[in-house]
């Protein structure tokens, strides 16, 4: 059951009149996420639900799934045919005027821009003006339990473990002279998620040039290649706890395999932590005294540092991405590239930084993950200083 009393508040804080929620189809996982509905049950007809900056939420369903929002409290509406759902609609949002629903503005933040153009046409002939339910979401969804902020350092001691012995299977096998290849270092690191228990909905990745070269390269059976000894081995690794509500831990690390670090490798590298450490420098100052920052500028610190040393066009992502029970979350992305995310960044809420600068011949990306307290943020996991030299 979502916290009606507390979401009211913020209704009222943010001055605005209601939250709509709208879904068919199931086409609107964040409703059902903070609605408690999740993705069950029929959704072949149009639903709405409203919750009002005050007074009783209401709700609006089809006479022939009465039940969809049973689990919620509220008045009912019922509708059969279009005009009906007109008139309905216009019962369901009485007295309001500013409506918060999942709508991005030109669709800049694309996780949020869920409700259909037409839909939003709808609510606006009925002389309401919908704003989007970004900031809300952040609080109602993205924002995490002290429960899902351990599992997260649960899951985080583990992967920095199960990193560090891939790093080294791969070394092995190289001096024993039988290389493994990406996609069977992927295949040994999900053994080893199993067996320690955590899960993910997609597997990790190995990767060494040039394929490291791709941000989102994926080692497939039949064409990824061995891990030799002169390789860099970039691994992006993502886990969480497997039980209910556990949210992610997502690093990339990078290593190579032989004794000293290639200077073409470590100059690279440097730019990249360089980057890394300011765009957290730049959070934790902020934080630290109170001010309010969205996620484009932290994307802007990291990028900024890249760009002064001439490899502005070989990073070619945002910064980093929020992180939840998916492991690209609903909360600010750290993002003033591929949108301009003006969404704020919000106490309880954890996020990547990760920027890479990946040329034809290599890539390098460092990735750690930002928790933010009311008063602090921190790294909630190790930080890579160097590239590993891991036949060293």
């Amino acid at each position: 059951m979502p916290d009606i009393k507390a979401i009211q508040a913020e209704l009222r804080a943010s001055k605005i009149d209601g939250w709509l929620f709208y879904d068919h189809h199931h086409r609107d996982p964040i409703a059902g996420h903070i609605l408690g509905l999740g993705n069950n049950g029929m959704a072949t007809r149009r639903w709405f639900y409203f919750i009002p900056s005050r007074g009783e939420p209401r709700k609006l369903v089809h006479k022939i799934e009465q039940g969809a929002l049973d689990s919620l409290t509220g008045r009912k509406l019922t509708y059969a045919g279009w005009e009906e759902l007109r008139g309905q609609l216009h019962k369901l949002l009485s007295g309001s005027r500013k409506i918060a629903m999942q709508y991005s503005p030109e669709n800049n933040i694309p996780y949020i821009g869920l409700v259909d153009a037409g839909t939003v046409e709808l609510i606006r002939k009925l002389k309401k003006s919908v704003v989007t339910s970004a900031d809300l979401v952040q609080k109602f969804e993205a924002a995490w339990t002290p429960e899902q902020l351990e599992s997260h350092l649960e899951a985080g001691a583990i992967v920095d473990r199960i990193t560090r012995a891939a790093f080294e299977r791969a070394a092995a096998l190289v001096r024993e002279g039988h290389p493994i290849t990406e996609v069977e270092l992927q295949a040994w690191i999900l053994e080893r998620f199993h067996a320690n228990g955590l899960t993910t909905a997609e597997p990790p990745i190995a990767a060494v040039q040039p394929n490291n070269g791709n941000p989102h390269y994926e080692p497939k059976p039949g064409t990824s290649r061995p891990i030799r000894a002169g390789d860099l081995l970039l691994l992006d690794i993502w886990a969480k706890c497997d039980r209910p509500g556990s949210v992610y831990y997502d690093i990339t690390w990078v290593g190579y395999l032989g004794e000293r670090v290639p200077e073409a490798y470590a100059k690279i590298f440097r730019i990249v932590r360089e980057a890394r450490n300011r765009a957290i420098e730049f959070v934790r100052e902020a934080v630290a005294h109170g001010r309010t920052i969205h996620g484009w500028e932290v994307d802007r610190a990291a990028r900024e540092i890249i760009r002064k040393a001439g490899y502005a066009k070989y990073f070619v992502h945002r910064t980093g991405h929020s992180i939840g029970q998916e492991v690209h979350g609903n909360g600010a992305n750290m993002d003033s590239l591929e949108t301009r995310d003006d969404r704020k960044i919000v106490p309880r809420t954890c996020f990547s930084i990760e920027p890479g600068i990946y040329l034809p011949e290599f890539g390098i990306r460092s990735e750690v993950n930002v928790y933010v307290g009311e008063r602090e943020a921190r790294v909630t996991g190790a930080i890579q200083e160097e590239i590993l030299p891991v036949l060293g």
